[in-house]
């Protein structure tokens, strides 16, 4: 008996030394992990600034510090600024920017959503006598552009599949002979890779000295590490090759340092000018909502915030997963009084253009659109964007909430999250370029309760954090968190996956959520640790994947599933 007390009290010990040294294991793991971030980083931003020494040293040209000096055009951008195009004064760095390419240098941009990067390519296309040619990715913004610049007199025109024949002839006519008015043409990157009868037009005007400027926006497409890569951006740099001495701009909201050397090498820009934006914007509150497994209370949710916080029809946008989806979540939003409407790729051209007039003119409160297609549309007072679906990394997140508050004052950005949808979208992701590490970047920002998300979009953009100023719902809330010992449930979820994989077998996240809750029951431990709600077993199999404790594999003979492994 007293043999048996003497085991039991060093047991109790040892269990003791164990619950201690787990404790030491994690703070460790923490500080680890943020030591790797910040090592990340500090690679990143030593490979920035190596480059731009580099690219001073090789450029005996001005150095950027002078371009906010007096320039001969200054006068005319003024005008131009005030009375063509409207704008009292210019934003951080647009003026700069114009003076650089005026000078006819290369320029590289990366500006936050909303900081006016439009201006930065078109005032210099009005000063120029020339015609800028733009490359953009999305018709929807070209749509837009295009409809702007019409109303303020500016002479603008795209090649698309939806040009008619009358347009094109008129344009063609333009870039051959130089007959007719044309300041500024959009096209897509696929009209540059794909029509030999466009590059040739293009080649008469450059030879007539009639091309004067080349704005590739939305750049950071051209790089594969880029969250939005198209094939077609890749065969841009083709542009600088044939017109050499025609200044490039290229503009994106969001580049990692990674990012912009590569798309600075891609579109053959060695010695361009490079301005770098903040992405802080500080009048937008981001907030993360636990997203109900019902589709319908979902809806609710949704529904219930935007009729209670927005009584007055302010505009908004919600984003969803698929086509489908979009339009499911219009219907019902119209049924719950929300005035909605979709907007998408596989709607009749016109159908998509009035759905977009209305929403502009504010004749429609919501419109819902696809994450996948975006939105493109610059609307000044969008008032909140609502992400209905998880996005597919911080820099599509970053993006699409930044349609919010363009004129500066107070938005929200709103996203509703569960576990349950990450392996959705990992099965959409699993094959492109760093498409898991990039989905489970966007996972962390949802799954924390206690970092700010702003400090997130700072972490990762490799920029020193700024305050955020209680404009977000983690560093505002006043709910008590308590940390939960999930060490029991873990080990039942490694031994279940250890056991499928001796078997063969397998499971999704799902389905080990199921086999969880039935082993739980099983071993009776619900009387030593706390019995987690499903979620809360969903959101631990998500976090050990964060973690690297287990692995979600997609298999490409079953588009839909995810399956989960030991790492």
């Amino acid at each position: 008996m007293e043999e048996e007390d003497n085991i039991e009290g060093e047991l109790l010990l040892v269990q003791a030394e164990l619950h201690d040294i787990q404790g030491q294991i994690k703070e460790l793991l923490d500080r680890q992990e943020q030591l790797s971030e910040r090592e990340s980083q500090l690679k990143s931003m030593l490979e920035v600034s190596k480059a731009s020494r580099d690219t001073i040293h090789n450029e005996p040209s001005v150095a950027p510090k002078d371009w906010s000096g007096s320039f001969s055009w200054d006068s005319r951008a003024d005008d131009i600024r005030f009375n063509v195009f409207g704008i009292s004064s210019y934003r951080p760095n647009q003026r700069e920017i114009i003076n650089a390419i005026m000078s006819g240098r290369d320029v590289l941009v990366i500006m936050a959503a909303g900081g006016g990067k439009s201006l930065c390519y078109q005032l210099p296309a009005v000063l120029h006598d020339g015609i800028t040619l733009v490359v953009s990715p999305l018709l929807s913004l070209i749509q837009d552009q295009v409809m702007g610049l019409a109303a303020l007199g500016i002479p603008a025109y795209m090649l698309a599949s939806i040009t008619t024949k009358e347009v094109e002839k008129f344009v063609y006519k333009v870039l051959d002979k130089g007959e007719g008015e044309l300041k500024i043409l959009y096209v897509t990157p696929e009209k540059i890779s794909k029509s030999k009868r466009f590059m040739s037009k293009l080649e008469k005007c450059h030879h007539a000295g009639r091309l004067s400027l080349i704005a590739i926006d939305e750049a950071h497409c051209c790089s594969q590490w880029g969250h939005d890569f198209r094939p077609d951006y890749k065969n841009l740099g083709i542009l600088k090759v044939q017109f050499p001495n025609v200044p490039m701009i290229a503009l994106t909201a969001t580049a990692t340092s990674k990012v912009q050397i590569d798309l600075i090498e891609m579109l053959h820009i060695p010695r361009c000018v490079k301005f770098v934006s903040t992405i802080n914007r500080p009048n937008l509150f981001y907030k993360v909502f636990d997203k109900s497994p019902v589709g319908k209370v979902v809806i609710d949710d949704i529904a219930n915030f935007i009729s209670e916080s927005y009584p007055n029809n302010e505009s908004g946008i919600v984003y969803c997963f698929s086509r489908k989806e979009c339009e499911q979540v219009a219907k019902e939003l119209c049924e719950r009084d929300i005035l909605a409407d979709y907007y998408h790729a596989d709607m009749d051209v016109i159908a998509r253009e009035k759905v977009h007039m209305r929403w502009s003119k504010s004749k429609l409160q919501v419109i819902v659109g696809t994450v996948a297609f975006g939105m493109g549309i610059n609307k000044p007072d969008v008032r909140f964007v609502i992400h209905h679906s998880l996005s597919k990394s911080m820099e599509t997140y970053y993006q699409e909430s930044g349609r919010a508050g363009r004129d500066g004052l107070p938005s929200e950005c709103v996203l509703y999250y569960r576990p349950g949808d990450v392996p959705r979208q990992s099965s959409m992701v699993f094959y492109e370029n760093c498409g898991l590490q990039n989905l489970y970047d966007i996972v962390q920002y949802c799954q924390s309760k206690r970092s700010c998300r702003r400090g997130a979009f700072f972490r990762h953009f490799g920029e020193v954090a700024q305050d955020c100023n209680g404009m977000c719902d983690n560093c505002t809330s006043n709910i008590e968190l308590k940390d939960i010992d999930a060490t029991h449930h873990t080990k039942i979820i490694v031994s279940l996956l250890h056991d499928m994989q001796l078997n063969d077998q397998r499971a999704t996240l799902l389905q080990l959520v199921d086999k969880f809750k039935a082993k739980w029951k099983e071993s009776g431990c619900s009387n030593e640790s706390v019995d987690l709600k499903k979620e809360g077993i969903e959101q631990l199999v998500v976090q050990l994947i964060l973690n690297r404790v287990l692995v979600c594999v997609h298999c490409k003979y079953f588009h839909v599933n995810s399956y989960v492994y030991l790492w």
